[in-house]
């Protein structure tokens, strides 16, 4: 049923989307040009396709980007509202989730990007429209100045890039860093245990720590995680933000309680091109917390920019 890579805790899982896309979930391996040399990586995505034609064989797919230490999973909720009536792309990006991590090859903006890259050039063969969550957003931009010609446009949820990185973790002492990656790990599987022995837990907050936990169980997850902390991640991005010039639609959860909601205004204010739109009721993850508003901004905003070709 499940994948062979998958942790075997996988059969806990109970959330019904959580198992449908879980069931989907493939791993393709992708040559990628490293700063260390070039290097297969077993890709973790999953695609929903419409119908072919020439007509939307033309068109731009979506493609999602999860934000740190997560995986595509936390799109489980938005993915099927998006797929049944656009091309719809998941990845987990390299040192992230499910994809294979290489043990030699740093986990880095410039690592990041090229795979990425090799993922357009190799698979999609088309500019894409590119959505990042959190950190993923952060990821999105970068990859947008570096290689503005793969990407039609941008949409952005609750995105790092003033805040939210880490830029005094590439000074840290490995040890300290290591520390804090087990802490990582340790809190959401504290939470769990505590969740299963308390009758008056919801079960649909058992499966939201399950899933939660499923990509740190991956081979190598906590040395990745620490080479991205030690490279300071996107700390240098803030400078370079009002250089996108893509079409760019700014999803923010009103009561985000990670960045806040200031950060949605400045990046409203530095890209040209920019609408921001608050998803009410919406924490830091919008696409989970409100699914079916994040879906219809996005798909509006999506039929804009077709309509721009």
């Amino acid at each position: 049923m499940f994948a062979d890579f998958l942790p075997p805790c996988v059969v806990d899982v109970r959330d019904s989307q959580a198992i449908a896309l879980l069931v989907n979930l493939q791993r393709r391996v992708i040559q990628v040009t490293f700063e260390q040399g070039t290097s297969a990586i077993a890709t973790a995505h999953i695609r929903y396709s419409l119908t072919q034609s020439t007509s939307f064989s033309k068109t731009s797919p979506i493609l999602l980007l999860p934000g740190f230490d997560s995986s595509l999973l936390e799109f489980r909720r938005l993915l099927p509202l998006l797929a049944n009536q656009h091309e719809t792309w998941a990845l987990d990006l390299f040192g992230f989730g499910f994809t294979e991590y290489v043990p030699t090859i740093a986990v880095n903006p410039y690592n990041i990007r090229q795979h990425l890259l090799s993922i357009l050039e190799n698979w999609i063969d088309r500019p894409v429209i590119l959505v990042g969550a959190s950190l993923g957003g952060a990821v999105a931009i970068d990859f947008a100045l570096h290689h503005p010609n793969w990407v039609k446009s941008l949409v952005l949820i609750d995105s790092v890039g003033y805040s939210g990185s880490f830029p005094a973790g590439q000074f840290l002492p490995y040890p300290l860093i290591e520390l804090g990656t087990s802490w990582l790990y340790f809190r959401k599987k504290a939470a769990l245990t505590a969740a299963l022995a308390l009758p008056i837990i919801e079960p649909r907050l058992i499966d939201a720590l399950r899933c939660s936990l499923l990509h740190q169980e991956m081979p190598g997850w906590k040395v990745a995680i620490a080479s991205f902390t030690q490279s300071g991640g996107y700390a240098n991005l803030s400078d370079r933000i009002d250089r996108v010039k893509h079409p760019t639609l700014i999803l923010w959860g009103e009561a985000d309680d990670v960045l806040g909601t200031e950060d949605a205004k400045k990046f409203e204010r530095a890209i040209s091109n920019s609408q921001l739109i608050w998803i009410p009721k919406a924490s830091h993850v919008p696409h989970f917390d409100e699914p079916q508003s994040v879906a219809a901004h996005l798909l509006t905003f999506v039929q804009q920019s077709e309509n721009l070709c």
